[in-house]
């Protein structure tokens, strides 16, 4: 789905036979999904020349090719430190989200303290 949406947002939508043809030619741990490493695999493909000129992937590919002659070397530069900082967004994202995981894991480690001390301490009353 999210595929889907981006080939939408850049202008080249694709049909679900398109979109499952497009996983399937970079699908490396055969899962049906794109990892990021099955992501930026398009790119190389279309560098070496190894994507149909009618696929999809090579409508990704061309879609996100920055064409230095065309725009400068500062139109080359802003389109990957915009990149790079999606990056890192992403990296920040996934950080909050393991601290969260860890808070989560660290309270449920309290807990289960708690009520073994609880259980501990009911046994030397009920005796």
């Amino acid at each position: 789905m999210e595929l889907k949406l981006m080939m939408e947002k850049l202008g080249a939508p694709q049909t679900h036979l398109g979109l499952k043809s497009m996983i399937k030619e970079v699908d490396e741990d055969f899962d049906g999904k794109l990892s990021f490493r099955e992501f930026l695999l398009i790119f190389h493909k279309a560098a070496a020349g190894e994507l149909q000129e009618d696929s999809g992937l090579m409508a990704l590919a061309k879609l996100s090719e920055i064409d230095v002659a065309l725009e400068g070397v500062k139109g080359a530069k802003d389109f990957f430190e915009a990149k790079v900082q999606a990056l890192s967004s992403a990296s920040k994202f996934e950080a909050e989200l393991k601290a969260e995981q860890d808070e989560r894991k660290r309270e449920e480690e309290e807990r289960r303290v708690r009520q073994a001390a609880f259980q501990e301490l009911k046994a030397t009353f009920s005796t």
